[in-house]
This record gives C-alpha cells, structure tokens and sequence, in this order.
C-alpha cells in the first residue's frame, strides 16, 4: 500500500466516522462517472468494505449520458477485473442538454440535474439506502465561495444528506480528502478515465475562477483551504444576519433582563434572599 494510499483512506475512513455515512447492512451505490474522483471514491470504499470483513454492500453505477466519444470499455474491463459488481446504464440526456441550452452557455446545473434524477430513479428502484458521490475537500469549498460570490448564499455540500422527498441519504466520503491528492491516486492507479466532453470545454466559468482565487490566497497562506473547510463546521449564527436562525427583535428584552438582574436594587434583593432566615 503506497503513502498516498495510506493518506487517502485515513481521510475517507475519518469522514465516514464522523459523519455516521456507513452502518452494518447499508446497501451503497457509488456514483461512477468515469473521472478520477469516483474512480478513487470506488478504490477506497472496496477496500474499507474488505477492512469491514464486507459489512456493507458495494455497487457501481455509471450513466452513460450519450456524449460524443464515450467509450466504456476500458472502465467495464476495470470493474470486472476488480470483480464490482455494477451496471451501465445509457439515458441520452447529452441531446436534451445541448437542446435546452444556448450555445455559449454552461451545461453544468442541466447536466447535474438530469443525472442527479437518474441516480435516484435508480437508487429507488434498486433498493439502494445509500448513494455515494465522489466530491472531495476542494468541491466543498469552492462551492461555498461561489455560493456567496454569485449567489448571496452560505451553503455548500454536506458530507451526508437526506433529499428533500426524504427518499436517498447521499454521502460524500472524500469529504476530507484534496485534489491533489486525489489526482496523484489517479495516476498511481492508472485508472481508464473517461473524460467528460459536455462541461470540460468550459474552463473559464465560475468555478474555474474560484479554484484559481483559492490556489493564489493559499500560496500566500497554505492554511487557507483547511480554514475554509474548517468553516463549514463552524458556524456562528449569531455572528451572521440570517433572520430565520437568530432572533434579533428580541435582543433588546434580553439586554433589559440583564441591566435588570445587574441592579442595585436587584443586588440588595439578591443579598437579603441570602442571609438565614430568623428562627421562630
């Protein structure tokens, strides 16, 4: 096992623990795109699964989206020489993508949308309880700051989720792991990348700039990407403007309790409640 590894699934190992993503008997679909993120997210979990004595149940599924070029072969022969057991699935969302948005346009949200839907089509149909996507420590933050920068919100990715209709629990084991070292994974592994045709060829959307912003601040201070992770689960909502999460109207009552209780008046009655009572 190689220090990378070794480094890798710590985090994943960690992430997992802190998070209460796994338990005996959870039946996981992993999320394989073909990048290097699911391809090490899948690499991982089988091991921990053997680690586990395979308390867990480990299936592949990979959405083949109808993109110009795809080919899956080298990634089916992956799987089966791993012996994961898996499915392939081809839904042509690539032409409702490139018909519903303009020419110029990102794909990206349509993209992730009409794959998130199939994922949990499938889940659902499958008896999947847990859905496992690769995002790692620099999707978290890079979606915080452009939550904030273009979309006046705080929010990112959790590492573990419950949708909305309360149906799928979604979980993000490389909740702590970063990129780069994902990345020299990959090329350890050698894993058969499939590359992505749809939203590759669109470098300069927000993202991009986001990750560049990220990478210059941490020349200048490498604790900087920690920080801002760090941040996520460390909020302090009385230090923030969110209406619905502090009660700011009643501030001031509670300012008048106080000078209250701190009174002189208030202090003699304190000290007179003290003393012992006169025997009869």
């Amino acid at each position: 096992m190689s220090r990378i590894e070794k480094k890798l699934l710590h985090y994943t190992g960690k992430a997992i623990a802190d998070f209460g993503m796994i338990q005996t008997g959870d039946r996981v679909l992993v999320c394989l795109s073909g990048g290097k993120d699911s391809y090490t997210l899948l690499q991982l979990l089988r091991l921990l699964r053997i680690r586990s004595n395979r308390k867990f149940e480990l299936f592949a599924y990979t959405l083949d989206q109808g993109q110009p070029g795809w080919d899956d072969t080298p990634l089916r022969r992956w799987l089966e020489a791993h012996g994961i057991p898996h499915e392939i699935e081809r839904r042509n969302t690539y032409e409702v993508v490139v018909e519903k948005i303009p020419a110029g346009k990102r794909y990206c949200s349509l993209c992730s949308r009409l794959r998130r839907g199939n994922i949990y089509r499938y889940a659902a149909t499958h008896g999947f309880n847990k859905i496992a996507l690769g995002h790692h420590r620099d999707d978290l933050i890079e979606s915080l700051l452009m939550s904030i920068l273009y979309s006046g919100e705080i929010r990112s990715m959790p590492p573990k989720l419950l949708t909305d209709d309360r149906r799928h629990v979604v979980i993000r084991p490389l909740a702590y792991c970063q990129e780069a070292d994902i990345r020299r994974y990959a090329e350890e592994q050698g894993f058969p990348l499939i590359p992505c045709n749809l939203c590759g060829s669109q470098e300069n959307h927000a993202r991009q700039r986001v990750k560049r912003l990220i990478a210059e601040l941490a020349r200048e201070n490498p604790k900087v990407p920690s920080n801002i992770l760090h941040a996520l689960g460390n909020v302090q909502l009385s230090q923030l403007m969110d209406r619905r999460h502090w009660d700011f109207s009643a501030l001031q009552a509670r300012q008048v309790a106080v000078l209250k209780d701190e009174s002189p008046e208030s202090d003699a009655a304190a000290r007179e409640a003290a003393l012992p009572q006169a025997l009869p």
